[in-house]
């Protein structure tokens, strides 16, 4: 079957932001002016088509990444639009891990928001070039120029307007193209979809010029043929000025920044442009690197539809018609519907039985998939988040993800023994869709734990229980996923005999232990002279890994240590892989013991915007929680306080804040680092009452 759009014709984006910026919006717009939809859904409304789950539409927010598919001046736009709560960052760095360019989407008046910077972070990692839509400008105390310092400050990349606003605030009523240099005026009947052009006005006619210059000046210093054209004196033709554009923009030299509201219908179509203009095709991403899992050697795999399949399985989900869906980004090949496929990581073939093309929760039909393309497949059932899928006489195994650690956990319980089975069966399938989301069991006291990125994580996840699963539980107060560490160096032997007449059990393991304020855990083997034989040092290894995720004082994981393996003896006969393991245990616990193990608590970054009349309340709350006042400073006309704060210390706070400012003040907050717990603390934790 032929391609319906040219790989160089198609464009893989995901559509990022902080919460409140605007993007659910924004893509909603997208959706109407490429006549995916024929009726503008609003998220206050809760009618948005990309927030499909209940939770969303009754909350407001993102909480899953939705795909979906539209066209655009003849080109195919897949579109994933992400998550900006914190809670639900893994949402954004799956969704980034298969995407060729991004629209990074700020808040007009807000500018660059903590979240914001998270996910510029993550979009940098994976060197994905992006364009930034200014959005809100309609609103009261919007800035575009404050909007662009703090892109250059926080963010430290080189913004460049190819539009600008007309007016802000209540004066807003539209763009200027700053390539044409003409000013766009939208037409309200026609709910933005068709627009005037007129000249640029004189009050911002001064402004425009200078912007433009700046444009051809950014984009001639990352082009040298431009460059010389330029300094000759020769004007540049606005397709020149576009094609080098897109060249520093794959780049990643400029970053396209254009102005608009989305809720006003201002805008969109011209972002729209620079998404096919700027933003790459799979054709112009460097082809993917995988590992031959025979050989052991790199292999590339470029975007052709005659190449080997290579697919890589970036997120599972279910479906209450059509069952478990593993969402796929084909790199290359092709994949046709009943084909098997080969599973790197199990190292078995699965069968796709249904190829969907997604629009939020519905799907359409597909026979094939080709190079470039993002679909969800209906048939592997053992398919993981990461997992590459690929043609089984050219296996390869791409790049998989790393998943964040949870920072607060909850304990579980069925109402009734008939909800008992139940309760494990859904807790397993919302594990399987959420590599963020952790099931374990409390060894003391056998409760069930559950451990995702935050409250609203945990919550959304039980109250998916009740509704989707009809699953009755009682769950617990939020609770803190402290780590153990030390705070010195020191020695110790570990021993594992036992002699009972016949073959006995022998291993003996010296090893210390030191901080690494690096972080992560090293483990580095100094045995000289075959005082240990070498069959035996995974065994040890093993042992070693074993004591330090069960912690030293609490029962915590043990995070920035370094384990040298120092000595030990072995017995000829009665050694064996389980002694050693048990010695390197033993051995680990007793040198640990005397390395002065602390408590470490995570720390939040928290940015509360407030009125001006409640930020002492505010301060003095925030004190009361041990958090430590960074620093305020102004935004529009309300107050900004930044202040890191102990995440046990900021459940319920919310509620609290609404009760300071009279329900006007917000806040948003991020992971920052572990820090150790104080004394005083720490010895209530350890007397067992005081969870935060």
């Amino acid at each position: 079957m032929a391609r319906q759009c040219p790989l160089e014709r198609v464009r893989n984006i995901g559509i990022m932001a902080h919460i409140d910026a605007g993007k659910t919006t924004l893509t909603e717009r997208v959706l109407f002016y490429t006549g995916r939809v024929h009726r503008m859904g609003e998220v206050h409304d809760g009618a948005a088509a990309m927030d499909w789950m209940e939770q969303e539409r009754q909350r407001g927010i993102t909480i899953t990444s939705a795909a979906t598919t539209c066209h655009w001046l003849d080109h195919r736009i897949n579109i994933i639009d992400t998550p900006g709560h914190v809670d639900f960052t893994m949402e954004v760095e799956r969704s980034l891990r298969v995407l060729d360019g991004s629209v990074a989407v700020f808040c007009g008046v807000g500018g660059v928001e903590p979240q914001s910077e998270t996910v510029w972070k993550q979009s940098e990692d994976y060197g994905i070039p992006k364009i930034a839509f200014i959005n809100k400008m309609d609103r009261v105390g919007a800035d575009f120029e404050n909007a662009l310092t703090m892109m250059i400050e926080r963010l430290r990349t080189n913004p460049v307007p190819v539009t600008m606003p007309v007016g802000a605030g209540d004066t807003f009523s539209g763009i200027i193209d700053l390539v044409r240099m003409k000013s766009l005026r939208f037409d309200v009947a026609t709910q933005g979809a068709t627009f005037a052009e007129e000249d640029i006005p004189a009050e911002f006619l001064d402004e425009a010029s200078s912007r433009r210059e700046h444009l051809v000046e950014s984009v001639t210093e990352a082009d040298d043929e431009l460059l010389e054209k330029y300094v000759g004196g020769s004007e540049l033709s606005e397709q020149e000025i576009h094609e080098g554009l897109r060249r520093a923009t794959l780049k990643g030299a400029i970053v396209p920044v254009l102005a608009g509201s989305a809720l006003k219908n201002i805008g969109v179509q011209q972002m729209l442009d620079a998404v096919v203009r700027y933003l790459p095709s799979p054709l112009d991403v460097p082809a993917v690197v995988g590992t031959n899992p025979y050989t052991g050697k790199d292999e590339e795999r470029g975007a052709g539809d005659d190449a080997p399949l290579a697919a890589l399985a970036f997120k599972i989900a279910s479906d209450s018609y059509v069952g478990r869906l593993t969402y796929l980004r084909i790199y290359s090949g092709s994949l046709k519907k009943g084909m098997q496929v080969l599973n790197t990581r199990t190292d078995k073939k699965e069968r796709i039985g249904r190829i969907l093309l997604m629009h939020a929760n519905k799907q359409e039909d597909l026979d094939t998939a080709s190079a470039g393309e993002i679909v969800a497949v209906v048939g592997p059932r053992n398919s993981a988040t990461g997992d590459t899928l690929c043609d089984p006489k050219k296996p390869i195994v791409l790049e998989s993800m790393a998943f964040p650690e949870p920072v607060v956990s909850v304990a579980i319980e069925p109402r009734t023994k008939a909800d008992e089975d139940k309760l494990t069966q859904s807790l397993e399938r919302l594990a399987e869709e959420d590599p963020t989301f952790v099931i374990s069991t409390n060894e003391d006291t056998g409760q069930l734990i559950i451990s995702g990125m935050g409250e609203l994580h945990l919550e959304v996840l039980t109250t998916r229980l009740t509704r989707e699963f009809g699953v009755r539980a009682n769950v617990g107060k939020p609770m803190v996923s402290y780590r153990e560490t030390i705070s010195s160096a020191a020695k110790a032997s570990g021993e594992f005999i036992r002699q009972s007449g016949g073959k006995g059990q022998y291993g003996d393991v010296t090893l210390r232990i030191e901080p690494k304020p690096s972080g992560g855990i090293e483990f580095v083997n100094k045995v000289r002279d075959g005082a240990i034989p070498r069959e035996f040092f995974p065994a040890i290894e093993k042992g070693v890994m074993s004591a330090l995720g069960n912690g030293i004082i609490a029962g915590y994981p043990v995070v920035d240590v370094k384990v040298t393996i120092l000595g030990g003896s072995y017995h000829d006969v009665d050694s064996s892989e389980m002694a050693f393991k048990a010695a390197g245990s033993i051995a680990l616990r007793e040198a640990a013991t005397k390395a002065h193990p602390v408590l470490l608590e995570p720390i939040v970054s928290v940015e509360v915007v407030v009125p001006e009349q409640f930020v002492g309340e505010v301060i003095a709350d925030l004190n009361a929680r041990s958090g430590r006042i960074e620093g305020t400073r102004m935004r529009g006309d309300a107050r900004i306080v930044d202040a890191t704060v102990p995440l046990g210390r900021m459940f319920g706070y919310v509620t609290a804040l609404r009760s300071l400012t009279q329900g006007r003040g917000v806040y948003t907050t991020q992971f920052s680092r572990y820090a150790e717990v104080p004394r005083e603390k720490q010895e209530q934790i350890l007397a067992g009452w005081g969870w935060t």
